[in-house]
């Protein structure tokens, strides 16, 4: 890829257990995961699984944390709450997701209409947490 714009890469998520949190991801949420035998291999020190060809998420375990020297105050991030990361969705795929989620009985919240986001007014959307609390939103705009 050479177009060079500002985009989302990746957003850190910290986790209890990558292994399950990359199969929680997989089976409830329908994302690839990536590095996952290299996490277990001890060959790397997390793995992510892929939102989009551009973007992934990485699930960092909280044991992690004292690791974390990038700038002061790094390692007291883990457990440091995020709002919510948003998803953005085809109409089908969203109502795939939702289905997936509540047929593995992970709660979602009711339908929301025509939240504001990065392309506009969304026409549903709804939040769910992952097993490590994190909340996610799901989005579709068509």
């Amino acid at each position: 890829m050479t177009d060079n714009t500002m985009r989302l890469d990746h957003v850190v998520l910290w986790v209890s257990d990558p292994v399950s949190a990359a199969g929680f991801y997989e089976k409830a949420v329908g994302l690839e995961p990536l590095r996952l035998a290299e996490f277990a291999a001890g060959q790397t020190s997390f793995p992510s699984v892929r939102v989009s060809e551009e973007t992934i998420l990485d699930l960092m375990p909280r044991s992690g944390a004292p690791g974390m020297t990038m700038v002061p105050g790094a390692a007291d991030s883990a457990g440091h709450p995020v709002n919510h990361v948003c998803l953005a969705l085809p109409r089908d795929t969203f109502d795939e997701l939702r289905a997936r989620l509540e047929e593995q009985d992970v709660p979602v919240s009711a339908l929301s209409h025509d939240s504001y986001g990065a392309r506009g007014a969304a026409r549903r959307s709804f939040y769910f947490r992952d097993p490590d609390g994190n909340v996610f939103e799901a989005r579709h705009y068509d």
